[in-house]
């Protein structure tokens, strides 16, 4: 079993950035790939970024590419979302979520946190 808890969450300009952190406990982490998804008020959840055990091949959404930064840090169980030049179509409740092996796909995906709420005023 996987625990994860998502924080960093809140309220910013457009423009303004914001770094979520998910810390895991419980099964081996830096065995583990790690995704962050997110699901807008009445829109499916939706994949936003992914990275693999080791760090290297972080993968995004166009959507976010070149203005998200995801990096995990093994020895504190915690991997990040570093968001920047937020936009209002960014709102939503941000999950992070590990897997076995880095995918896009959701159900692939063992353990979910809580969510966290971003919210981006125009």
């Amino acid at each position: 079993q996987v625990q994860l808890v998502e924080s960093g969450g809140g309220l910013v300009q457009a423009g303004g950035s914001l770094r979520l952190s998910c810390a895991a406990s419980g099964r081996t982490f830096s065995n583990l790939a790690m995704g962050w998804f997110r699901q807008a008020l009445g829109k499916e959840r939706e994949f936003v970024a992914s990275i693999t055990w080791s760090t290297a091949y972080p993968d995004y959404a166009d959507s976010v590419k070149g203005r998200f930064t995801i990096s995990r840090d093994n020895a504190k169980n915690t991997v990040y979302l570093q968001m920047n030049s937020l936009k209002p179509e960014d709102t939503a409740v941000y999950y992070c979520a590990a897997a076995p092996t880095r995918t896009r796909i959701q159900r692939l995906y063992d353990y979910w946190g809580q969510g966290t709420q971003v919210t981006v005023s125009s």
